[in-house]
């Protein structure tokens, strides 16, 4: 059973009272005070102290402050007024279960109140920061939709100057066309005038020259027939050199000099190996040659392993940087395991490696740029995806498949503009 504490000190004012309560070496951590406006308990085992407060106090502002072996509390009034004594006197157990029972009911409604509050107050900073972020989220969509409305109409604008660009080549064809056949008509006209005239001419010689005699006669038929009968050719065999061509163009369709720098690219990059390499110590002869490791890419990536293609395209570029076709090939692995970035970057490096532009490697270039092209459009991009794209279609103009591909790029991008 408790021991109760009947030796403190107290004082008052008309507003508040203090009151000192010994602590009898106890430890402060197991100091327990419970406070409410008729009814204080102390309890500090094995020591108890309680007092039915002579009349209500505002609980909520007074303060207690513990240390040096004391506990002091400061305990506000509700109504200004000197007591007559600290605690009531003739109280019963009865009355006093009763207060300490509403004590506690108070106390325990205004803990509930105050969760309730608390709980109020984080619903409402709940609902503030989500209002926030759906605000901030609205104006990163509104800003992606600005940005997407601005590429559509940058689009549309380079669409459109490009059918103009083409109508007025097609009428620019047109009028040179016309123009060659009046020409054409004229110089015809001019052939058959002149014909008629000289033919004329003919005729009035002849009959001017009839009345003059027969030798006179005889000498200018001689004459006309040596002018109208040319002389026999002379038997002879012409021999013709032609210039030696690495490539199946003729001469006056290629391009000599691009020709040269692309052929002397390419005997470049054959010499150009890169042997300090810690791994190729371990590799046989044929797996430090970089065209044995193209082949043997392509060999697995026909059989969809992708991700052993791409090491050893990784091997042979390792060995020789400036060949475009590993790079092309891997860029078409990467397109194959969705690595949309590094599919462009390959096939830019293709691109870079493919200059200058020859009818030898058209093909590649064309690969390269529908490659990226497929890259940019899987990523949605489809303004950068269409031009290269139409880079394609310059190369290989009859290509039914890129051509149908790039009809359905700007199906989308005209979908876009019909949807907004």
């Amino acid at each position: 059973m408790p021991l109760q504490v009947s030796d403190y000190s107290w004082q008052q004012t008309k507003t508040a009272v203090f009151l000192s309560l010994p602590l009898k070496g106890v430890c402060v951590r197991d100091t327990d005070v419970f406070c409410t406006e008729n009814y204080l308990k102390v309890n500090f085992p094995p020591f108890l102290f309680e007092a039915f407060l002579y009349a209500p106090i505002d609980d909520e502002s007074s303060k207690a402050k513990i240390g040096n072996d004391t506990i002091v509390f400061t305990l506000y009034k509700k109504e200004a007024a000197m007591w007559e004594t600290l605690a009531v006197t003739g109280v019963d157990k009865e009355m006093m279960q009763r207060i300490r029972e509403k004590s506690i009911l108070q106390a325990q409604e205004r803990a509930k109140e105050a969760t309730e509050a608390k709980a109020a107050a984080k619903r409402e900073d709940q609902k503030y920061a989500l209002s926030v972020m759906m605000k901030i989220e609205e104006e990163e969509r509104k800003k992606i939709e600005d940005m997407k409305e601005n590429e559509r109409i940058k689009a549309t604008k380079e669409l459109e100057a490009w059918k103009e660009y083409q109508r007025k080549a097609e009428e620019q064809k047109k009028i040179q066309k016309e123009e060659k056949l009046c020409q054409r008509e004229k110089q015809i006209k001019e052939e058959r005038k002149k014909l008629k005239y000289k033919t004329s001419t003919r005729n009035s010689a002849s009959r001017n020259l009839a009345p003059k005699g027969r030798s006179s006669e005889n000498i200018f038929t001689e004459k006309l027939k040596e002018d109208s009968i040319p002389a026999p050719r002379s038997v002879g065999s012409i021999k013709i050199n032609f210039t030696p061509r690495v490539f199946p163009t003729a001469l006056r369709e290629s391009q000599v000099a691009e020709e040269e720098e692309w052929l002397h690219k390419q005997a470049e990059a054959r010499r150009a190996m890169n042997t300090d390499i810690p791994e190729l110590c371990d590799l046989k002869e044929e797996e430090k040659n970089p065209e044995w490791l193209k082949d043997k890419g392509n060999k697995l990536f026909a059989t969809e392993n992708y991700l052993a293609a791409i090491n050893a395209y990784n091997l042979a570029i390792r060995l020789n940087n400036k060949m475009p076709l590993l790079y092309l090939n891997r860029a078409a692995c990467h397109l194959k395991l969705k690595n949309l970035h590094k599919a462009i970057e390959d096939s830019s490096k293709a691109l870079e490696l493919l200059m200058p532009p020859v009818i030898d490697n058209a093909n590649a270039r064309m690969k390269a740029h529908v490659r990226r092209g497929t890259a940019f459009c899987q990523l949605e991009l489809y303004v950068e995806g269409l031009q290269d794209y139409e880079a394609a279609l310059k190369i290989d103009p009859s290509n039914k498949i890129v051509q149908i591909d790039a009809e359905k790029i700007r199906n989308v991008i005209q979908g876009t503009e019909l949807k907004s």
